[in-house]
């Protein structure tokens, strides 16, 4: 009797806590839960179009989480050259990289400020209503981005975008929450999935729906309002997709425990097969020493998901980094060392990239990785990054269908590989903490990584302009040095994989 009593004391349900009803619902329903999954695609897919397709057509670039491709990359430019050179900010033509990338780092600054601060109100509050938020966060602004008539108006909108959005974080915690154990490398695939493929898919749109006065005449005049505001259609598009998506979210259940206090209740032993993680903290909370207990909460003494947050940083900067370097090299001239692509060319490569990418993270990626374990996928694909990077500037000496060919395998399994990295990471950071810290654990891990991408914009288009400016360099001249550097913050990311710097949680 004495383990039955245990059994029910930490396999309460209450009915008034939207918490419990998900874990009655993990318990009786074993299967993959299509339809809470199928809600965070189209969320996801919605975030990561407006921070990705929006830059493209004004900046001129991107991708990103990857991992973020991360993650990340809303500094997509394709046509982000071309809008730059609208507001003629640049005085040289090699300086368009430069002013460009700082349109994308705008974004990551203003989400590093507040990503943990939106973590600790989902934690408070609720994962739902910081979603709901940030889905009509990029509905304002990115409309506004669309419309901006200064380089310094884009850029205030970028960060304003990015400060008040803090969807990413808390989705996360909600991904693994709203999954059984055995799907969670499934939920949280889905999300980095689809954030990278709106990554891809938004510089796409943006490279072809960017300036349609001139690459449509016959459907839009000049004297319109897409001829006066040429990168306003592209943002638009994703607008309109946003608004569907903030319908959609009300038909998410929110998955955070709102109750007080675990109690004695009467359950069947049939239906008491998942247990509540604020109830097993709490439980033990009085038989915990306080210190011990403070211990085993504060996220800065976890080094588990601190290990893990700095690794997953080091990877975002890399991915930002070549997101922004990627699309800015292929439309820069064969002289230069780049592709001399249209914008349109970029895009298509994108989104084929971006098919197969999801493809990739929806059937093979949970296989995979219940196979050999996230913290492998991670170290085996970074490792696999090492030679892909080092063929680019090799590939740029191709031409005609070989060139488009090879430089889309080449993109398709850069995006695959560094999408499968981050969500490895996103695995052991959800794994490391409880749920009521996991909100504030991935928003401090949205905040950190915001930092590095910061720098992933800025930093990756001033070095494409300087190593234009060295094509008669002895070592490394040109592109290659830009490829090397990529190849030596990968190593160091694939170093810090490995004990005793990373920490894999129980």
């Amino acid at each position: 009797m004495a383990e039955n009593e245990q059994l029910l004391l930490k396999k309460v349900y209450y009915e008034d806590c939207p918490g419990c009803r998900i874990d009655r619902r993990k318990a009786s329903r074993r299967g993959i839960p299509f339809r809470e999954l199928f809600y965070l695609w189209v969320v996801v897919l919605g975030t990561g179009l407006g921070k990705g397709p929006t830059t493209v057509g004004l900046s001129g670039k991107g991708l990103g989480s990857s991992s973020s491709l991360s993650e990340d990359l809303t500094s997509s430019l394709v046509d982000g050259k071309n809008w730059v050179r609208d507001f003629h900010i640049a005085k040289t033509e090699e300086d368009v990289s430069f002013y460009a990338g700082f349109v994308g780092a705008s974004f990551m600054l203003g989400r590093a400020l507040t990503s943990y601060l939106w973590g600790i109100v989902a934690d408070r509050y609720g994962r739902k209503p910081v979603i709901m938020t940030g889905t009509i966060v990029v509905v304002i602004f990115n409309t506004l981005f669309g419309l901006s008539t200064s380089f310094w108006m884009a850029i205030c909108t970028r960060f304003l975008l990015g400060s008040l959005n803090g969807l990413l974080g808390p989705i996360k915690a909600y991904a693994s929450e709203v999954c059984r154990a055995e799907y969670q490398a499934l939920g949280l695939s889905i999300i980095s999935t689809s954030w990278g493929v709106g990554l891809i898919i938004g510089p796409a749109l943006g490279g072809i729906l960017s300036q349609p006065a001139e690459k449509y005449p016959s459907v839009f005049s000049k004297d319109s309002l897409f001829g006066r505001f040429p990168y306003f259609l592209p943002s638009l598009c994703i607008s309109v997709f946003a608004v569907v998506v903030t319908i959609v979210c009300f038909w998410l259940p929110e998955t955070l425990h709102k109750h007080k206090g675990c109690r004695r209740g009467t359950m069947s032993y049939e239906n008491l097969e998942a247990s509540s993680d604020g109830c097993d903290l709490k439980e033990k909370a009085g038989e915990t020493d306080g210190k011990e207990l403070d211990s085993k909460l504060s996220l800065f003494r976890n080094w588990p998901l601190m290990s893990s947050v700095i690794v997953y940083c080091v990877f975002s900067l890399h991915d930002m980094a070549y997101t922004e370097i990627f699309s800015l090299w292929a439309v820069s001239p064969k002289q230069d060392g780049g592709l001399s692509y249209t914008s349109h060319d970029v895009g298509n490569i994108l989104a084929i990239s971006g098919f197969g990418l999801m493809v990739f993270q929806l059937f093979l990626y949970p296989v995979v990785s219940k196979i050999l374990g996230p913290v492998s996928v991670s170290r085996i694909f970074a490792v696999l990054s090492v030679p892909l990077l080092a063929s680019y500037p090799l590939i740029a000496r191709l031409s005609g269908i070989e060139l488009l060919v090879t430089i889309t395998t080449a993109s398709l399994l850069k995006n695959v590989l560094a999408v499968s990295i981050t969500t490895g990471m996103f695995i052991l950071q959800n794994n490391a903490v409880t749920q009521e810290k996991r909100g504030a654990a991935n928003g401090f891990s949205m905040t950190a990584m915001s930092l590095f991408k910061a720098a992933g914009p800025a930093g990756g288009g001033a070095l494409l302009s300087w190593s234009e400016k060295r094509q008669g360099a002895t070592f490394l001249p040109g592109i290659q040095v830009v490829f090397f550097i990529l190849i030596v913050i990968e190593v160091i990311g694939i170093i810090m994989t490995f004990k005793p710097f990373l920490a894999v949680p129980e």
